[in-house]
């Protein structure tokens, strides 16, 4: 974050020093036609650091995990999209009172007559139709595969948007200095994107030769997928980490799905586990062996290495349940020092019972089941069955020396919200606490 500040503040430097101070002073159309340059020049800085923060660089996932990412990736994108609105709106505004002209007319000048500006158009209304699609309520109505359709659109919306301002904008014209830095970081992006999202994931599917091997039911409402392949440990993936995965089976291929390892990976096999509740969920059930895996990854910080305490506490809701198994497979502990909570609406769907029936039988896992309807109470991770229980006494109930844990958490977010304020009234330190989370 701190060098997306810094070259924002970089760029508006450059603006000032093309007198874009001087300019504003005497607070007439001027004055509207400079704030829309500094807002252009802001908007553009984030929006391909927006892109550069989603092109899965092994770097960033590394260093801020997946939902760190995504944190930034939605806020740095909401303000590159205001920006750019206030830097249409101030231009035109500007540009129709030094002409005398109306807003309208202005507006169909800019679009027809200015260099670039016809695909800086479409490009703002694909990065509107992002935009609008990535509000919470809009992506709750949305399928899955229409919310990854429009933001692959984005890639595009952003390739129309910014080279008019290359072209033609003076302050990335004026300045040599301006000149490069702009061109090298959109050329440093576009590259990133097609490296990291393109040409990586076809190379190690085919390098791997992935293939799927069996698909079975998983519970009542879940299912898994074995997916083989030739020398799979120089993946270098680690239980707890994820993969996006894309199956070539047909129609809605290009729909990539983040699915969590759901066991321990070996040379020859990756295991995934998911809930079916969507379109692309459901295709899962229907892959045939035999059937081309693409992936991009592995990704995501929430393995065994964060670990701190000899003890582990696992709480997973529903699919979360899949990453914990694999973490349990993996990593060392003594009989009874593993201690697995699950949280279904119901027993018949718990999903991985058969691997977590071994690590009881075999590893001394303890696992407690938490099923039935939701507490109405505070504490609303537990089940009404224990509605009596304060959840953090629960806690401590099941693990009375607590501060020994580390503690993982997966599942839906505000269910992993409400676990970690009790974890955190129950005492567990913040640095002892392990999630991550997908939602964009």
């Amino acid at each position: 974050m701190s060098l997306i500040v810094g070259t924002s503040l970089f760029v508006v430097a450059l603006w000032v020093s093309g007198g874009g101070i001087q300019a504003t002073l005497g607070w007439n159309a001027d004055t509207l036609t400079t704030l829309g340059r500094v807002t252009g020049l802001a908007s553009a800085n984030l929006l391909l650091y927006q892109v550069l923060l989603m092109a899965r660089i092994p770097l960033f996932e590394r260093g801020f995990g997946r939902d760190g990412i995504t944190r930034m990736h939605r806020y740095v994108g909401f303000w590159s999209f205001w920006l750019l609105l206030a830097h249409i709106a101030l231009l035109v505004i500007g540009y129709a009172a030094t002409a005398s002209v109306t807003l309208w007319a202005q507006l169909w000048d800019f679009v027809w007559n200015y260099p670039g500006m016809l695909l800086a158009t479409a490009g703002t209304g694909l990065l509107i139709a992002v935009v609008v699609s990535s509000a919470r309520r809009a992506r709750r109505r949305l399928r899955y595969e229409s919310w990854h359709l429009l933001h692959l659109y984005g890639y595009l919306g952003v390739g129309l948007a910014v080279p008019h301002m290359l072209w033609t904008g003076a302050d990335f014209t004026a300045n040599p200095l301006a000149t490069v830095y702009w061109w090298t970081l959109w050329a440093i992006t576009a590259a990133c994107v097609v490296v990291f999202r393109v040409i990586i994931p076809l190379w190690r599917s085919r390098r791997h030769a992935l293939r799927v091997h069996e698909v079975v039911a998983d519970g009542s409402h879940g299912v898994s997928v074995r997916v083989h392949g030739r020398g799979l440990h120089r993946l270098g993936a680690e239980a707890g980490q994820f993969f996006v995965w894309r199956f070539l089976d047909g129609p809605g291929w290009s729909a990539g799905h983040p699915f969590s390892l759901a066991a321990a990976p070996d040379r020859n096999e990756l295991v995934i586990a998911a809930r079916i509740v969507g379109d692309g969920t459901q295709r899962l059930t229907r892959l045939t062996p035999g059937t081309p895996v693409m992936i991009e990854g592995p990704y995501g910080h929430m393995t065994g290495a964060l670990r701190q305490g000899r003890k582990l506490l696992m709480l997973a809701a529903g699919a979360g349940v899949a990453p914990m198994t694999a973490l349990l497979e993996a990593e060392a502990y003594a009989p009874g020092d593993a201690v697995l909570i699950t949280r279904d609406h119901a027993p018949s769907e718990l999903m991985r019972a058969g691997a977590i029936a071994r690590l009881v039988r075999e590893r001394g896992v303890r696992h407690l089941a938490l099923d039935g309807a939701r507490s109405p109470g505070a504490s609303s991770w537990i089940p009404a069955t224990h509605d009596a229980w304060r959840g953090s006494d629960l806690l401590r109930h099941v693990a009375p020396d607590l501060e020994q844990y580390d503690v993982y958490l997966c599942g839906p977010l505000p269910w992993m919200a409400a676990v970690r304020a009790d974890l955190r009234t129950a005492g567990v330190a913040r640095d002892r606490i392990h999630s991550e989370a997908f939602a964009v």
